[in-house]
């Protein structure tokens, strides 16, 4: 058991390391593809968007108020409300709906 350890933190190595030295290495001239650059312009907000939207729904204990929350908050983020204001809101909405659900 003590020796796959090991292993298993080698593995993440390799694998973190070159997933950051392989581009380097690889791609040294500008990119010039349109697609190929409006993919690598769109990653950052994709993974970000991966990692937010369940664990909005998942916050709660239903995931019904997740959902109410989140449905909240893109309207009005939609109408141009800014961060602060949809973020209250969507706790608000959040609790109001946990609270409802209990009874």
């Amino acid at each position: 058991m003590s020796g796959n350890i090991y292993i298993y933190i080698f593995t993440a190595f390799a694998v973190s390391y070159l997933i950051r030295v392989l581009p380097l290495t690889l791609i040294r001239k500008p990119i010039k593809n349109q697609f190929i650059r409006s993919f690598l312009y769109y990653v950052p907000y994709v993974t970000l968007s991966v990692m937010t939207f369940p664990a909005i729904v998942e916050a709660t204990s239903s995931p019904v108020a997740g959902i109410a929350a989140l449905v909240v908050g893109v309207v009005l983020a939609i109408f141009g409300a800014g961060l602060f204001p949809v973020a209250i809101a969507c706790c608000v909405v959040a609790f109001i709906a946990e609270y409802l659900l209990r009874l």
